[in-house]
């Protein structure tokens, strides 16, 4: 017989079952340790006289995670024979685990303010691989050589068995802290506690700092100097609830291991003012450089700052940095709607993959690449990978390079749209869908192939103005009032004529007046409105196409009639909300489809999923699990067409 414990998830990676992996191994207890597309079966051996003292490691150790939804146990029939084997074959980004974290601040640790801590399942790995197979050697970190005391870690049961960054004070990597007149170095515990000391104090005296944290460099600064590129950093776990109006949810979701960007509701009224907005995205800290930083600075009363992704020319007072080079990912901007929640864009934690069958392909979209390997298609950037034999590649329009004789050019939106459908299995079956980045399409699966029903409509700018003039009768008349009513809005209207690649929803910041001219300003803007409705947005069709004219023409409209930019904003996404359902249903009824499903970042709108989530509550819209809704997923689409 075996205790089983039985973890309930809608993720793919397998880093929550590599530690209980790790635990089990530790306590030297047999067990079949397995995931599956729902859940993670951990099946030990009952007999065991360590058994209680494991599993009472595993709830005090198993990091939080936004993944995990619910928990059982029971006895089952099968009798486990080994220990359970730990899957080291690619890194992820995530961030410190509860373990890892407590070695920082551990003074008899020989990893006490030590930035690189890190172990198997935690911290920042990915961002120093150079190629694969995942080895030292094909690391940064291949110029560090371990210490003995590193090397037996490495070699023992445990969270850091394998462990190929393993590395502490006495092996490791030195920093560098440097300003305009002098350098200095941390290579020890004390030197490194003295160096976060000097840098927190530099912040709080309004300095800037260039970090090259372990996923990258990052600029932080006070909240004070934040501006739209800003990021909150919300530095005391106990006083979050102090400036953020949070549920539940929303606060396990920022200390939650993946450590993800969310949006949400601001409640202290000096940021309120800072920001402009009641909203803000926002971040608690993730690895070993910012979590030590942060820690300097609550220690100076200071409960948030401000940062952004930046790179090692961006302009600073203060650089930290070190002889290692990183490859920066994406952060992870997870959207949260009470129980719904999906990642809106972004590559950390979701790459690299190790999922689906393997299919003798390539599939390359964007810096993406999916190739076979052990029997699985693995997914990372491109360069991280050598030449394969492969039947044919699957490339997503646009890009140039040949990769294969055999050569099939994929659109985003298809790819999209079958990133989906893989995910939740649903070959065979017939099913609809919408993508929505910065243009919406229509798309249908039959159970072999998609079709585009409604392709998206390419905006152009370069004729707004005569779309409006030429829309019908009389609507010569709304640009004339625009010029004389909104007379800085004509001028933007005009030069933006001018530009290449605009984009629909900069034309409609412009026309709100907007002073962040992008789908990012609108979406803020929407954010302002308390009220229970909007008003109705021309979103028609025309020769089965969407109306940009139509759209802006109304937006006009209202604008002239003096509606206030925060209910417009709203009603924008109201509307399109309506849009897609419509057509939705529609298509839904032709085809018979059983399932509809929804992808493209513009759907990690608050106003826009909510009214979907109102109209499809019949037909509840499926979406991604484990990968993005947005332009990151195609690589993973790619592999089905």
């Amino acid at each position: 017989m075996a205790f089983t414990l039985e973890l309930e998830t809608s993720f793919s990676q397998k880093y929550i079952q590599n530690y209980i992996t790790a635990i089990a191994r530790r306590f030297t207890i047999y067990a079949n340790i397995r995931q599956d597309e729902s859940k993670i079966i951990c099946a030990f051996t009952s007999e065991h006289e360590k058994l209680q003292e494991c599993l009472e490691a595993i709830a005090q150790e198993l990091p939080a995670s936004l993944f995990l939804k619910s928990s059982k146990s029971y006895e089952s029939s099968e009798e486990p024979t080994t220990l359970p084997e730990i899957d080291n074959s690619y890194p992820l980004n995530l961030g410190l685990c509860p373990s890892c974290q407590k070695e920082l601040f551990d003074v008899t640790s020989k990893r006490y303010y030590y930035p690189f801590t890190s172990c198997s399942c935690c911290g920042g790995n990915h961002s120093f691989l150079t190629s694969y197979p995942y080895e030292r050697k094909n690391t940064a970190f291949k110029f560090v050589q371990p210490c003995s005391s590193c090397q037996t870690e490495q070699q023992s049961v445990g969270r850091r068995e394998g462990h190929e960054l393993n590395s502490c004070h006495e092996c490791g990597v030195a920093v560098r802290l440097v300003n305009k007149s002098n350098e200095r170095y941390a290579n020890d515990a004390g030197s490194f506690r003295t160096m976060f000391e000097v840098a927190a104090k530099a912040i709080v005296d309004n300095k800037k700092i260039l970090v090259k944290t372990t996923f990258g460099y990052r600029l932080f600064y006070k909240a004070q100097m934040l501006h739209k590129e800003s990021l909150l950093l919300m530095i005391n776990a106990s006083k979050i609830t102090d400036h953020l109006a949070l549920i539940t949810e929303e606060y396990h979701a920022l200390l939650s291991i993946e450590r993800p960007i969310l949006n949400v509701t601001v409640k202290n009224e000096e940021l309120k003012e800072l920001l402009g907005v009641n909203t803000s995205y926002v971040k608690y800290p993730d690895e070993g450089f910012t979590v030590l930083l942060a820690t300097e600075l609550q220690r100076l009363g200071v409960d948030y700052i401000a940062y952004e992704e930046a790179d090692e020319h961006t302009q600073a007072d203060m650089l930290m940095d070190y002889d290692l080079e990183v490859n920066a990912q994406s952060d992870m901007r997870l959207f949260l709607n009470k129980d719904d929640f999906f990642i809106a864009e972004g590559e950390r934690v979701s790459f690299p993959s190790h999922n689906f069958e393997a299919k003798s392909l390539v599939s390359v979209a964007h810096e993406y690449a999916g190739i076979p390997k052990q029997g699985k298609m693995l997914f990372d950037v491109m360069e991280h990978f050598d030449s394969i034999h492969v039947e044919r590649a699957n490339v997503l329009e646009g890009t140039d390079e040949e990769f294969h004789q055999k050569q099939r050019i994929f659109m985003q939106d298809e790819a999209s749209f079958l990133s989906v459908i893989a995910e939740h299995n649903l070959f065979e079956k017939r099913c609809v869908g919408a993508y929505f980045d910065e243009e919406p399409s229509f798309l249908y699966y039959d159970g072999k192939n998609v079709l585009r029903i409604v392709p998206p409509k390419e905006f152009d700018g370069s004729k707004i103005i005569e779309d409006i003039e030429n829309l019908r009768e009389g609507s010569d008349r709304l640009i004339s009032n625009l010029e004389k009513k909104v007379p800085d809005i004509y001028k933007k209207l005009v030069a933006l004529q001018e530009r290449e690649n605009v984009k629909l929803f900069e034309a409609v910041a412009i026309l709100l007046g907007l002073e962040d001219e992008s789908m990012r300003g609108v979406t803020k803007e929407a954010m302002k409105f308390v009220g229970k409705g909007g008003i109705q947005i021309d979103t028609h069709v025309k020769d089965n196409r969407f109306d940009h004219g139509a759209f802006l023409a109304s937006i006009i409209s209202y604008q002239l009639a003096g509606v206030s930019t925060a209910i417009l904003s709203y009603s924008i996404f109201e509307s399109f909300g309506d849009y897609f359902n419509d057509i939705l249903q529609e298509l839904k009824a032709k085809t018979k489809a059983t399932e509809i499903v929804l992808c493209g970042t513009h759907f990690s709108n608050q106003s826009l999923f909510s009214r979907m989530q109102r109209n499809l509550k019949m037909s509840p819209p499926l979406m991604n699990k484990s990968y993005p809704i947005g332009k990151e997923n195609a690589v993973v689409g790619g592999v089905f067409l």
